[in-house]
């Protein structure tokens, strides 16, 4: 299997609000940047849109270094939150909802298709991709201002 690095973020003007997703896939010498966003959305949504749009972009099954600033992303794949809330019809330990679960659910399938192995960043330090995410999410947000 091929194995690809990811880096995504999301912003949000607002929460919620304008916002937007900026996402960078490099694979050996290749590189490729995505971005997309939305009139009105939340942070977290643009998050975990950043990572759905970026492995749906992979075209045959990988394995993916994902790194993202994200502790709702990273937390809720690796400490297994999400498999609980889908397992429980998208209800949380507390009972409450879970939020997003149409993007969980689609994040959750891709996760099966690809090898994802979860990094954390610190957002808005000195990883230049992560900063270059960054900058793609707030130009989009900006676009529906």
């Amino acid at each position: 299997m091929k194995t690809v690095t990811i880096y995504t973020d999301g912003a949000c003007s607002g929460n919620p609000g304008p916002g937007g997703w900026g996402a960078i896939l490099i694979y050996g010498a290749h590189k490729k940047e995505l971005s997309g966003g939305e009139a009105q959305t939340t942070n977290n949504r643009m998050e975990l849109t950043g990572v759905i749009a970026a492995l749906e972009a992979l075209k045959e099954p990988c394995t993916v270094e994902l790194y993202s600033d994200s502790k709702y992303v990273i937390d809720g794949l690796a400490k297994g939150w999400a498999k609980g809330w889908r397992a429980r019809g998208w209800v949380k330990s507390d009972k409450k909802p879970a939020l997003n679960p149409d993007l969980w659910g689609r994040l959750l399938d891709l996760c099966e298709k690809h090898t994802v192995n979860l990094h954390w960043v610190k957002g808005h330090a000195e990883n230049e991709f992560n900063n270059r995410c960054d900058q793609l999410a707030v130009a989009e947000s900006q676009k529906y201002k």
